[in-house]
Order: structure tokens, then sequence, then C-alpha cells
């Protein structure tokens, strides 16, 4: 779990550094320099063991989901340029549910109504955290939002503390806070800069 989550911290590099080359936005020194420290955190909360090696083949699962992660938060990023977030946010919903069922037919197993109402509330919480995430990309670039990415592990550890009792150590919080004071401080600085004018 820690190696395919450490991998899966690319994500937020891999966005910046497309960011840079798709659509010619500028990161400062510094920003790069604070999202290095985002993902410093996020090694030492994961605090991942085991050799590279071990992983074998799997190791592509994680790196295709940073490659797909980061194409979908660009694609979205450019597309929030010039589309209506609704039109953005259905064909890409609509998208995602046309492929996914096509597995359907080989891997369907009949489910409990507790089940049915968590995958309900997934489905309401990822559309409009979707949604949100378009609005974002309208009044933001890429590289600025990219920072958040990495709150998903103060969540994370979040859920876990709460809902399976494992309490985060003092190097866990410690990566926890470098986190977000390379997310704040990431924030600030893109805040500070002139931001382009979006096409109509």
């Amino acid at each position: 779990m820690g190696e395919f989550t450490a991998i899966v911290m690319l994500t937020p590099l891999l966005i910046t550094l497309l960011a840079a080359l798709t659509l010619g936005e500028r990161i400062s020194a510094w920003r790069w320099l604070l999202l290095a420290g985002g993902m410093a955190g996020a090694l030492i909360v994961i605090r991942p063991k085991g050799e590279a090696q071990d992983l074998g083949w799997a190791a592509l699962l994680p790196l295709g989901l940073v490659v797909s992660n980061a194409l979908f938060q660009i694609i979205t990023s450019r597309l929030a340029r010039t589309e209506d977030p609704a039109t953005t946010h259905f064909y890409t919903g609509l998208t995602g549910a046309l492929l996914t069922s096509a597995a359907l037919p080989w891997s369907w197993q009949q489910l409990s109504p507790t089940t049915w109402a968590l995958l309900a509330l997934l489905g309401a919480l990822s559309s409009s955290g979707h949604f949100l995430l378009i609005l974002g990309y309208m009044r933001a670039r890429a590289a600025t939002l990219t920072p958040f990415l990495y709150f998903q592990i103060v969540f994370a550890t979040l859920v876990g503390w709460i809902g399976f009792g494992h309490a985060p150590d003092a190097l866990t919080l410690l990566g926890i806070a470098i986190i977000t004071g390379c997310g704040v401080l990431g924030t600030w600085l893109a805040s500070r800069e002139p931001v382009p004018t979006p096409a109509r």
C-alpha cells in the first residue's frame, strides 16, 4: 500500500510539468521547490518500505493511474477555459460511466441495500468534487491548484484515525505539517502572480 501511494503521489509533479509544457504556464523555482517539499511531506507520511522490484509488473498500475489522472486534470483545465462547466461535467461523467460499465457483464455481483446506499453517497460526493474541480480550473491555473492534491494524504490519515482507530504518529504529523505548509505557501505565491485573461 505504501509503495502504491508513493507512486501515485507523483501525480502533482507530472501535472505541473504538463501544465508547463502543454498549457504554457510559467512555474517559478520557488513553486517547484514547494511542490517538491509537498512530495517529501507525503513520503514522510507514507514511509514506503521494501524494494521497488518487489512490486514487479504491478508497479505499472499506479504509474498508469498517475498518467491518466494527470492527463485528466490537464484536459479539464484546458476545457474549463472555453466550455461551460456543466457540459464538461456531464460528458466526463458519461464517458466514465460508459467505460466502467463495459466490465459489468463479467464482474457483476448482487449488492446489499447498504452497499447501494454507500455507492450513491460516493457518486454524489465524487460528482460534487469533480464539478468544484472544473470551477476551480475556470478561476486558477493547473499549477496553482496542484499543491492541494497533497491534502488527500491529510484526509486519508484523518479517515484512518477516525474510522479505523489508526492514530498518526509524530512523523506522520510532521509530514502533514510539511504538506500543509508547502500548499499554503504555494497558494500564496500563486496569488501574487498575474493570472492570464480566460479565452472567450
